[in-house]
């Protein structure tokens, strides 16, 4: 059986009608169950950003313009360099001019941060974002 903590939140009456609001658009049934999954994500933020040998699961997105001369190359090449640690691969031709590269990548923090600078930091490349979930 799962035993819960009671514990009390003071906050701004509008920070609450908009966090309400929030969260029943999003679906969560209670505050409870909202906070509960915002102090999850803190923790495990905190741990990644903390323990560099920590095991992550996660997704890289980069948004990028496919007619920079070399840049496919230099994404490729990277990606090989980094075939440990990167599960798998979408390419997704958004219009005549961008492209959308999705990673999906499990290894330790401090790698997969690594492949992401490495990418988001190439001329080309427009936007990128990681997104990392813990895997222990």
């Amino acid at each position: 059986m799962n035993k819960l903590t009671r514990f009390g939140v003071s906050m701004d009456p509008e920070l609450v009608r908009t966090f309400d609001e929030v969260s029943a658009l999003r679906g969560y049934k209670n505050r409870s169950q909202a906070i509960a999954d915002l102090v999850r994500r803190a923790v495990v933020e905190y741990h990644w950003e903390n323990r560099p040998d920590a095991l992550v699961a996660g997704t890289l997105s980069l948004i990028y313009d496919h007619h920079t001369i070399g840049l496919d190359s230099v994404l490729n090449r990277i990606q090989h360099d980094y075939h440990h640690i990167i599960v798998s691969s979408v390419h997704v031709h958004l219009d005549h001019d961008n492209c959308l590269e999705v990673l999906v990548v499990k290894g330790p923090v401090n790698k997969i941060r690594e492949l992401n600078d490495e990418l988001v930091t190439q001329k080309g490349v427009k936007n990128g974002n990681l997104s990392i979930i813990a895997v222990d």
